[in-house]
């Protein structure tokens, strides 16, 4: 193997434009970590966020972005027995200096599970903060339970259109707000009820819920309190949330944020959804590693249907 790859390096914030294909080094995997190489890593809205300096405290310049990975083990750390070189693994990153969006990236074992089998690799990187993000927002924090009724914001993106495949498995009626284009889409992943959120003002047009879930943030914040009911819960997923604690309390009504955490156990239990057809990541576009850039302006859009994807 040599020991120089193909990656994405940032070197200042800005627009996608300082997103730079370029050569560098193959990280060594270190104690607890697993060198994998990159069959896909997933695109997410966040990593547009980090790239443009909102949140710099966050990103160690020089940076290689992506938390979403899946690829082949190529080498095992000191002290990792759970992969052997030549497993086929997905998990999520934390923010390091070495992300996804390489041909090669060191990851903890412990945020990594065996990929699903009915899974394309590369699409397997689109999985892991989504699917964690849904999964601890409405299972974990929410403790959605049957009967609830659940309000997905954005509810064809990313996020969301997990969301609401495992609200509706956990026994919801789950409501979604989205273009009209994606109703149909979205009914075939067991949505309830959909609001075209372009011409329709969300809170006139649903009747009281339990969860919101917000991946849209701002203004949307404070109106989705509008629609709670006594004691509901409002979930925020955004770096912008327009409300919080406090102002929900006021109203005799909750407020949470989630933070997708690195987990192989999470996964788990994703896969065995996706294995048993009871889940599924759609995939809206598919982007050659040295395209990054354009794949942070598809994301910047808002207009994706389901994950954008980088393949090596």
């Amino acid at each position: 193997m040599s020991a120089r790859m193909h990656a994405v390096v940032q070197t200042e914030f800005g627009g996608p434009e300082v997103l730079t294909h370029t050569e560098t080094a193959v990280p060594e995997p270190g104690p607890g970590e697993v060198l994998l190489r990159v069959a896909g890593a997933g695109v997410n809205p966040g990593d547009a966020v980090l790239r443009s300096g909102r949140v710099p405290e966050l990103v160690p310049l020089p940076w290689t972005p992506g938390n979403d990975v899946s690829g082949v083990v190529e080498r095992v750390g000191e002290g990792v027995t759970r992969f052997v070189p030549g497993d086929e693994v997905y998990g999520m990153l934390a923010v390091t200096r070495h992300g996804a969006y390489a041909e090669f990236t060191a990851v903890p074992a412990d945020a990594l599970a065996l990929a699903p089998k009915n899974l394309d690799l590369a699409h397997a990187g689109a999985v892991p903060l989504v699917a964690i993000t849904a999964w601890q927002a409405l299972a974990v924090l929410a403790r959605v339970r049957p009967g609830d009724r659940v309000l997905v914001h954005a509810a064809a993106g990313g996020v969301g259109h997990v969301a609401v495949q495992l609200a509706k498995e956990l026994g919801a009626q789950v409501v979604g707000t989205a273009r009209a284009a994606n109703h149909d889409f979205l009914r075939g992943l067991g949505a309830d009820e959909l609001i075209d959120h372009t011409t329709t003002d969300f809170r006139t047009a649903v009747a009281p819920v339990d969860t919101v879930l917000d991946l849209v943030g701002g203004a949307y914040g404070p109106r989705s309190l509008d629609v709670l009911r006594p004691g509901g819960l409002l979930v925020g997923a955004s770096i912008d949330p327009g409300t919080d604690e406090r102002r929900a309390a006021a109203r005799g009504l909750r407020y949470t944020w989630v933070t997708a955490e690195p987990s192989g156990e999470s996964l788990e239990r994703i896969t065995e959804r996706i294995e048993a057809g009871r889940l599924r990541v759609s995939i809206g576009h598919v982007h050659p590693l040295a395209e990054a850039a354009e794949a942070h302006r598809r994301i910047e859009e808002r207009r994706t249907r389901g994950k954008i994807v980088l393949v090596p």
